[in-house]
């Protein structure tokens, strides 16, 4: 039996995945403690681990992604902006609640948010020793490489010297300039805490912890000749069974001959529906599919266009239970549900522009299993002619099918689990 601390930022997208990681942690017979929002105690109990509350200003505050500000999110500058804002803001006070937790009782293993930051003093601090980390990153890999620009770019690996060449220039344009900023404000703020500055870029952070843990099959990822060797591809992290969903009406209908569109803005960027949603009912209301809208907690009556006969509309529901129906989803690129897509066989049209969205759409793009729109406001024609080729060209649905074939070969939850124990036994091998 372990003990595993559990640290993660309290939007869904970040909790959900260590929330499954965490209940098949309990039920194997390890004591869980899970460090987030205080929202979530509830949830945390429900599945038998221990819930440590952060204080409300060491969480995630995720109120400028609910206003005008988060179309500003995209893009390397904002990216600065967004990561001194929103997560080295609150990084000495989650490092005060990790050391607290970890002198509260022994702990064989951390698992961490890769963007809770507060887990960076305890790794740069020589005078403790920390259990071994390992950071989960809820977003594609963050870490610089020779083959790749700079994140936030959106852009395709490089396949030519000379495109390398560009990107080691852009790379170094992104370190040393459009994220100075951001770099300098995490070295002022480590020195303050007694700790060296950091050795490595600031987004390059996973390469401290003793693992990282990457949610995706290696063939939805970049290929990197240098990549880290505590790099973990694990799979889908599947999330928790939704026993208590209760199906609509309309849910039938689903199994008719009928193509079904799902489309979705997530649970984060969905103040507006009319970037994507609303865009996509009017595109696919006089085709031959059925509609399926998940509004992401939004009430129906927050869709401002006509709703036809063809499209239904639910706040939530269940990706393990609507995928299976799915024949096309139409997203604004949230990392987790084109994960679960994927690993349902289900060829996407994505549509996003904010945050990390234009790295999962390029990817989407790259491997080949959907169309990247470059927008996070397309138009109801763009929308109507993306689904109509994915339809018609049977290369996106082959392509969606090989990369759930490769999922399917992994178990995401098993193989974190695996992780721990792997570690817990060098550290305990070393300690002989």
């Amino acid at each position: 039996m372990a003990a595993v601390l559990i640290a993660v930022l309290s939007p869904v997208g970040h909790v959900e995945p260590l929330f499954a990681v965490a209940e098949d942690l309990v039920s194997r017979g390890d004591q869980v403690t899970v460090m987030t929002g205080a929202a979530h105690t509830d949830s945390i109990r429900a599945i038998g681990a221990h819930p440590h509350p952060l204080p409300r200003y060491a969480d995630f505050d995720d109120a400028p992604f609910d206003t005008g500000q988060r179309a500003a999110t995209s893009g390397i500058d904002a990216l600065s902006r967004a990561v001194i804002r929103l997560f080295l803001t609150p990084m000495p006070l989650q490092a005060a609640e990790l050391r607290r937790a970890l002198a509260d009782r022994h702990y064989d293993a951390v698992i961490v948010d890769y963007l809770f930051l507060g887990i960076l003093p305890l790794l740069l601090d020589d005078t403790v020793r920390t259990p071994p980390v390992l950071h989960y990153t809820p977003t594609p890999m963050m870490l610089s490489s020779r083959d790749t620009a700079p994140v936030g770019l959106g852009l395709p690996p490089a396949r030519t010297a000379a495109r390398r060449a560009l990107y080691r220039a852009l790379t170094l344009l992104s370190q040393k300039v459009l994220l100075r900023n951001a770099q300098r404000t995490a070295d002022r703020m480590l020195t303050s805490m007694g700790v060296p500055r950091l050795p490595v870029p600031l987004l390059d952070a996973g390469r401290l912890a003793d693992r990282l843990i990457v949610p995706t099959v290696p063939s939805f990822e970049y290929p990197r000749s240098d990549l880290p060797e505590g790099v973990r591809f694990v799979g889908l992290v599947r999330p928790r069974s939704a026993d208590r969903f209760v199906t609509p009406p309309w849910w039938e209908v689903l199994d008719a001959d009928r193509p079904v569109v799902h489309v979705t803005q997530g649970t984060v960027d969905n103040r507006d529906l009319s970037r994507l949603i609303e865009p996509t009912i009017t595109a696919l209301a006089d085709t031959d599919v059925t509609v399926v809208v998940s509004t992401g907690g939004r009430t129906r009556d927050s869709i401002r266009v006509p709703i036809p006969a063809n499209t239904h509309v639910c706040e939530y529901i269940p990706h393990d239970r609507l995928l299976p129906k799915v024949d096309v989803m139409v997203t604004n690129g949230g990392y987790g549900g084109v994960q679960r897509a994927l690993a349902a066989g289900v060829p996407l049209v994505v549509a996003g522009s904010t945050e990390d969205k234009p790295e999962v759409a390029a990817r989407v793009a790259w491997s080949g299993a959907g169309i990247n729109l470059d927008t996070g406001t397309p138009s109801a024609d763009a929308i109507r002619s993306a689904v109509a080729l994915l339809r018609s060209d049977d290369r996106y649905l082959r392509n969606a099918r090989r990369l759930e074939a490769a999922f399917a070969r992994q178990d995401g939850i098993a193989e974190i689990a695996a992780l721990i124990d792997e570690l817990i036994g060098v550290r305990r091998t070393a300690a002989t």
